[in-house]
């Protein structure tokens, strides 16, 4: 990666922690043994709002979930979609992802894809791959 691609990423990681605070989880899975449960559980835990997308559940950390993000967007303003799928399911997300305007996009740990990661930060979006929401969280809180 590009050193201007690794200041990108952290500049757009900083904004994602200041700012994105109901956060649009693709693939969040209501088992609790799972990532995706345990990184928006801790979330949810320090504020954020959690909009599952999952279109095989109801609920999930008590909050109503949706197939789509395009269903999801007609309750809630989404500043943030965070992926927990396969690195080629990311390109339809991304898409989806502008189409409804979210402010940003985080690819989970292990999760990346440099040809959507462009597509969206073409259409304005802040984009971070590889890295894991709730660890990044951690790591910038002041004690």
């Amino acid at each position: 990666m590009p050193a201007s691609a690794n200041a990108d990423e952290r500049a757009d990681m900083a904004f994602i922690l200041d700012h994105c605070r109901t956060v649009a989880v693709v693939g969040l899975s209501p088992k609790p043994h799972r990532d995706s449960y345990g990184v928006s559980r801790y979330m949810q835990a320090q504020g954020w709002r959690i909009v599952p997308i999952n279109p095989n559940a109801d609920r999930i950390l008590g909050e109503v979930c949706y197939p789509s993000l395009a269903e999801a967007a007609k309750a809630h303003a989404i500043d943030l979609v965070n992926v927990f799928r396969n690195s080629a399911d990311v390109p339809p997300v991304v898409q989806e992802a502008i189409v409804v305007g979210a402010k940003a996009v985080w690819l989970q740990m292990g999760i990346a894809h440099d040809a959507a990661t462009l597509q969206a930060r073409a259409a304005g979006l802040r984009v971070v791959q590889n890295k894991c929401l709730m660890v990044e969280h951690r790591n910038s809180q002041r004690y």
